[in-house]
């Protein structure tokens, strides 16, 4: 399992790490190395390789839309160029970016907002939501090695990621306007089970793709 620090810049990682956790989180094995041998590998070779463990590709991360920080910052003008900006970004692949189901954007917050006294919905309600949504998964693939919806293969999105009408013709026009991949797709449509899960509904609506469909990445530049 890959844990992704918010306090630190996923932008500022180098790309080969960058691959490293994508080569992790599609095959299920995260790899440690300090060097290699040519030829077979015997057991003493592959203590020499590496270690290997089981991994996935979960966790959160915090970054900076630009280097300064200020891009789209309605408040102080952005320094960076269009350039600078596009070499910022490039620092991570596209396929990484393609594995990541949830992008989201944090504004510039008021003090109004900051300093407001509104009673928030609490823990212990998004607690057993979560935790409800997590038993319907676990009955749902009952009998399998799967535990949760971003385990799903293709045979298992067809099988319970069932579209309304309305909701197909979204996810259609989106994929073409949006260029998603299969890979996207399919991220799309298990992370719109999982909203419906936490409304503890049967069916997959069209504000729920909707809601999964902003979530993806948008281009900066």
């Amino acid at each position: 399992m890959f844990g992704f620090s918010p306090s630190s810049k996923l932008w500022l990682h180098q790309r080969q790490l960058s691959e490293q956790l994508l080569s992790g989180g599609a095959s299920g094995q995260a790899a440690s190395s300090s060097g290699g041998r040519p030829g077979s590998l015997t057991a003493e070779d592959r203590l020499y390789e590496g270690v290997f463990a089981p991994s996935g590709l979960y966790g959160k991360k915090a970054t900076q839309v630009c280097p300064c920080g200020y891009f789209g910052d309605p408040f102080k003008e952005c320094k960076c160029s269009a350039g600078e900006i596009s070499r910022y970004h490039k620092r991570i692949s596209g396929p990484l970016l393609d594995r990541i189901d949830i992008f989201i954007d944090v504004p510039h917050v008021d003090y109004e907002k900051l300093t407001e006294i509104k009673p928030a919905e609490a823990s212990q309600r998004v607690r057993e939501r979560v935790k409800t949504a997590h038993e319907i998964q676990l009955e749902r693939f009952s009998g399998t090695t799967l535990t949760c919806n971003a385990a799903m293969t293709p045979k298992e999105i067809k099988a319970f990621c069932i579209l309304e009408a309305p909701a197909q013709s979204l996810l259609r026009t989106a994929m073409k306007q949006l260029r998603l991949t299969a890979r996207g797709l399919h991220r799309v449509l298990k992370l719109s089970r999982t909203i419906a899960d936490l409304e503890n509904s049967e069916g997959i609506k069209t504000h729920r793709v909707a809601e999964a469909l902003q979530y993806r990445h948008k281009e900066i530049i």
